[in-house]
């Protein structure tokens, strides 16, 4: 489903990364030692803003990437 807040989203099993890019920004964000588990509910949740507010944002360490894509 389609989110008003996030953009896009990425993950990295190996690294347990998941990179996020917001909207209407575009700025991007990785989030870092999040579960695979933590992930698949992201993409499966109905309202991912809802769901990042809950269960990503201020539980997991995080940086800005230096670029705008997406």
């Amino acid at each position: 489903m389609p989110s008003s807040v996030i953009k896009r989203s990425e993950y990295d099993p190996e690294r347990q990364v998941l990179t996020i890019w917001f909207l209407p920004s575009g700025r991007a964000y990785d989030y870092r030692d999040v579960p695979p588990k933590v992930y698949d509910r992201l993409r499966q949740a109905t309202s991912k803003g809802r769901f990042f507010n809950a269960h990503i944002r201020d539980h997991y360490p995080f940086t800005q990437r230096d670029t705008v894509t997406g």
